[in-house]
């Protein structure tokens, strides 16, 4: 889908070309897209975005000045995608603990479609690390559109969800919607609300967003007033003091306190920003620190019990780290091959290769059965590496089908050995398989030891055929982290950055004496992790009573010796822990209710998205069109919503990345080969209805080779039949077919 978003976008650019901004608008003046500018990469939005999306290329020109036109006849197939004008744009970025809330407001121009013409617009919103949508409100002259979360068992209307290619997400992090007839001269005003993760690495917090416009959104006109705003509010929580390091925009400081800053950046300008929005801040202590937070809740929260929230950073002096003893588990099915599993090589021959010599490690790849490095773990001496990097080019071949089951224990037998570092476990799959309850209840009867040589499960997922919730309850059974790459590009990236998170320990066996004797206590995640210097801790939860002023937080250092730390209590000022902790708190419920199948808890998980607005897998987001001058009072409900053949409701869609496909790691199928489409033309489904129906019976290229043998009018007949139906696609099915089938 982003290759067709961005073919779309480069016939848009050409397509502007036909656009007369008159003898006002000097050359220089008229934005032009720079040939650095034309890769199908860069063509891909770096920033919220509109498109005029543009069947007809005969509506395309200024619909302020009348200019003569050659006509164009015919239809664009697939429609073309033109930028809108951007004649202002203000962020607004709230960050609480590692977690950033954005809310981007902009207005867009339709300058490229004449004045008594209308077009669809698509919009597009890019998101930073794991980034969650949590709504969109979009007004146009004639009307106006909001999305609204509802839970998955209000839909009732068929007719509404049948339209995958006008709500989708773009490898997940950019997500993309239409709205439909949108008068030629008219503007948009767009405001989008999102969360996102700020990283930490090198002992700072950093928050990357994207906010780079390309030149081509510049209006020409040249008394239009342009303005960029930012606004950035900081309240860390740890209650120690706080330096800012580094930031993209020229941020200017209006209030700042011992945890909390408050900047802000306020142009108008020549051209919008050309690069993300990047900003760093790091904790002001060498020792490892911490903080920890109460508060009630609010009177219209369904849980009445208090919340806290406690973290731990790990300083910003070099700590001795755990030496490492890590085992990958590598998934070699038919699914992986091409792209997933040569990112896969190379990330795995990086991370052995940075190993110690005291270091050890071992590789175990699997399909149905598997095949191990050594029968033991080895040090990562010269010699082992090299022996490995063979090994992997000469095993680490997809093919066959997946069993987790059988390398998973291998792996714990395997580390089990491991007495003077603490094993480490990487299990790396693109796929889902039948038995992943049966793995996570085993693996949790095998992992009961809690010292030092029990091992810890990391898990990463590749593509969104893998059952991601398997994935992050079996790392969260095995003390470890979980992340996921769901484009290929990103592979190698990711897995290099939870190799580092996952070794890089510096204390482990955590523990906080207050939480036995907490009555009703619910604990996100349920098993504290160990402290790294790439991840700091963040324990949540929920409790009934009182909550001591003061807590001991202990655990082993690297050096075997004890540590321990006293924490008092803050409330939580200004922080909406709810909010700030929700996406947690979803998850690692979802997780739960998918394990033991409780109702009780999808219903939980429904109730507590609908009330802090974060998606889940129980809730789908709706997209509810009002026309102008009809107010609404505040969510429509869903029953009205769909009368009248569900006009009223734009689009109803799922958020969440769903529990896996069984039927597609069965089928052997690689990551995104069934990607949603763009666009699809009622030509194309015509012929794909023709596709299923023939494919049994003939191939129009086959029977066209056979026509060969036939005489000179049989040919000439049979040429006329094919060029008709070559007009439904369907040739090109059939070469697709046959392609197939050799």
């Amino acid at each position: 889908m982003a290759d067709q978003l961005s073919s779309s976008v480069a016939f848009g650019l050409k397509l502007s070309r036909r656009v007369s901004y008159g003898k006002q608008a000097s050359f220089s003046s008229v934005p032009k897209a720079v040939m650095m500018e034309r890769t199908p990469e860069s063509l891909l939005p770096k920033a919220p975005m509109v498109y005029a999306e543009i069947l007809k290329p005969a509506i395309v020109d200024n619909p302020d000045i009348t200019s003569y036109q050659p006509h164009v006849y015919g239809v664009c197939e697939p429609p073309a995608l033109i930028p809108l004008h951007m004649h202002g744009i203000e962020m607004e970025v709230d960050c609480y603990l590692d977690t950033a809330f954005i809310t981007i407001s902009g207005t867009w121009r339709v300058h490229c479609v004449i004045a008594n013409k209308t077009c669809d617009c698509r919009i597009a919103i890019p998101m930073g690390e794991q980034g969650t949508l949590l709504g969109v409100e979009v007004s146009t002259s004639r009307k106006s559109f909001n999305t609204q979360l509802i839970t998955t068992g209000e839909i009732y209307d068929t007719e509404s969800k049948d339209n995958s290619n006008d709500v989708c997400f773009l490898k997940r992090q950019i997500y993309m919607f239409k709205v439909s007839q949108v008068d030629g001269g008219s503007s948009l005003r767009v405001k989008a609300r999102w969360s996102q993760k700020m990283v930490y690495e090198n002992g700072q917090f950093g928050l990357c967003i994207p906010f780079s416009f390309p030149t081509y959104v510049m209006p020409v006109e040249s008394n239009s007033i342009k303005e960029e705003k930012i606004l950035l509010s900081l309240k860390a929580g740890t209650g120690t003091q706080l330096l800012c390091k580094t930031t993209s925009h020229p941020l200017k400081e209006l209030q700042k306190g011992d945890d909390e800053f408050v900047f802000s950046y306020e142009a108008e300008v020549m051209l919008f920003s050309n690069h993300e929005f990047f900003f760093s801040y790091s904790v002001c202590s060498s020792e490892i620190s911490g903080g920890l937070l109460l508060q009630a809740p609010s009177l219209h929260d369904a849980d009445q019990r208090e919340m806290f929230c406690f973290t731990l950073l790990p300083g910003s002096d070099s700590h001795k780290v755990f030496r490492k003893a890590m085992i990958f588990v590598v998934d070699i099915s038919a699914s992986m091959h091409g792209g997933p599993i040569e990112s896969v090589k190379t990330a795995l021959l990086e991370a052995i290769s940075d190993l110690d010599p005291m270091d050890s490690f071992n590789i175990i790849a699997f399909n149905e059965s598997s095949a191990l490095f050594s029968q033991s773990m080895e040090r990562a001496t010269h010699e082992i590496i090299e022996k490995a990097a063979e090994w992997i080019s000469t095993y680490l071949i997809p093919e066959g089908g997946t069993n987790m089951m059988l390398p998973l224990n291998q792996a714990i037998e395997i580390v089990a050995e491991t007495s003077d570092s603490v094993p480490l476990i990487f299990l790396i799959t693109d796929g889902a398989v039948v038995n992943e309850r049966d793995i996570c209840n085993d693996v949790r009867k095998r992992l009961l030891d809690e010292g030092l040589s029990c091992p810890h499960i990391s898990t990463f997922g590749i593509g969104s055929y893998c059952n991601h919730y398997f994935l992050n309850m079996l790392a969260q059974i095995g003390k470890g982290y979980h992340d996921a790459a769901y484009d290929i590009d990103s592979i190698i990236f990711k897995m290099q950055r939870l190799f580092h998170n996952s070794s890089s320990l510096i204390l482990t066996n955590i523990e906080i004496d207050a939480l036995e004797h907490i009555d009703k206590l619910e604990l996100y995640p349920f098993r504290i992790p160990d402290l790294s210097t790439g991840c700091p801790v963040i324990v949540s939860g929920r409790y009934s009573g009182i909550f001591p002023e003061s807590i001991k937080v202990s655990g082993v250092l690297a050096d075997l010796s004890s540590f321990v730390i006293d924490m008092k209590a803050q409330k939580a000022k200004d922080i909406p822990l709810d909010k700030v902790l929700a996406r947690r708190h979803i998850d690692t419920l979802t997780c739960q209710a998918w394990l033991s199948e409780s109702k009780q808890l999808e219903e939980k998980v429904a109730k507590m998205s609908l009330q802090t607005g974060i998606p889940s897998e129980y809730t789908s987001i709706i997209i509810v069109q009002i026309d102008q001058g009809k107010q609404s009072s505040g969510p429509v409900l869903v029953q009205e919503m769909v009368g009248l053949n569900g006009r009223k409701v734009i689009f109803l869609q799922s958020t969440g990345i769903g529990f896996g496909d069984l039927t597609a790691t069965y089928k052997g199928l690689s990551p995104g080969s069934e990607e949603l489409k763009l666009h699809e033309s009622k030509l194309m489904k015509v012929a794909s209805n023709i596709q299923e129906r023939l494919i049994d019976r003939c191939c129009c290229m086959c029977f066209i080779q056979a026509c060969s043998q036939a005489n000179d009018r049989c040919t000439i007949a049979f040429t006329q039949l094919c060029t008709a139906l070559a007009c439904f696609q369907c040739l090109s099915c059939c070469c697709d077919v046959c392609d197939t089938w050799s």
